[in-house]
This record gives structure tokens, sequence and C-alpha cells, in this order.
């Protein structure tokens, strides 16, 4: 439970970040879709080095292909599905206002709401796979971490 509840701290920090970096891109013209994967590049550095430290107490050099490439992949693939919603439903705002403001009012909702979709299946996948405690072959037990 600890873990979730760091592992949500962790979030709402890269979440933060990631919002504003949207409001920004979006806001100055930008479209939906490369504002929305700018926005989750900016979150993400932030939000391995929270999830990997503090949430799951991992310390020392990551793994290069246990950890790091299945945290960027994870992340590619979440980056895609929050700028796909994102700019589903923008097209949708741009039909219900004319008003930019509140296009970007609403598009940031989208892009909030989108990474809500992917925050319990990328907790569960981190907390399985990429931040797993190593087994230990010789005692065939997870080590600890």
């Amino acid at each position: 439970m600890q873990v979730l509840l760091r592992y949500s701290a962790s979030s709402i920090v890269a979440t933060a970040i990631s919002q504003l970096a949207f409001l920004l891109c979006y806001g100055v013209g930008l479209p939906a879709m490369p504002s929305s994967i700018l926005a989750f590049a900016a979150g993400s550095v932030p939000n391995y080095l929270l999830n990997r430290r503090w949430a799951w107490g991992r310390k020392g050099r990551a793994h290069p292909t246990r950890e790091l490439l299945p945290y960027v992949l994870i992340t590619a693939a979440s980056a895609v599905v929050v700028a796909v919603l994102t700019t589903l439903a923008d097209a949708w705002i741009q039909d219900v206002t004319g008003a930019h403001s509140w296009q970007t009012l609403l598009a940031g909702t989208a892009y909030l709401a989108s990474n809500g979709v992917t925050f319990i299946l990328k907790f569960v996948v981190f907390d399985r796979y990429v931040f797993a405690a190593p087994v230990d072959p010789e005692a065939h037990t997870p080590a600890t971490r």
C-alpha cells in the first residue's frame, strides 16, 4: 500500500509538471498532439526518478534492459494513448467552442483525464515488472529491494 501511495504522490508531481507544459504549449497555439507529447515528456523524467528512488526504493545504476527499456516503452505507449485521446477530444472541443481560452481549458481537462486512464495500468506494470525486486536464482525467492 505504501508503494501505491508513493507512486500516487510521484504521479501528482509529474502530472502537475506535465499539465503545466500542456497548457503552455496548447495555449500558445501548438496543436493537441504535439502539446500532449511534449507535456508527457516533460513529466516523464521526474516521474521516473521519483518512482524509482522514492516509491520503489531502488538505488544504484538502473539495469538498461530490465528497467530502463521497459520504462521507456511503457511511457511511450502511455504517451501515445494520452496524445490520441487528447487529440480526439480536441477535435470535438473545436466544434463546441471557438474561444481559445475555453479550448485550452477543455483540452487541458481532456489531457488530465487521459493521464488518469493510464495511471493504474502503469502502476501494475511498474510494480510487477519494471521495479520489481530481482529474483535471487539460488534462493528461488525475491531479493530485497
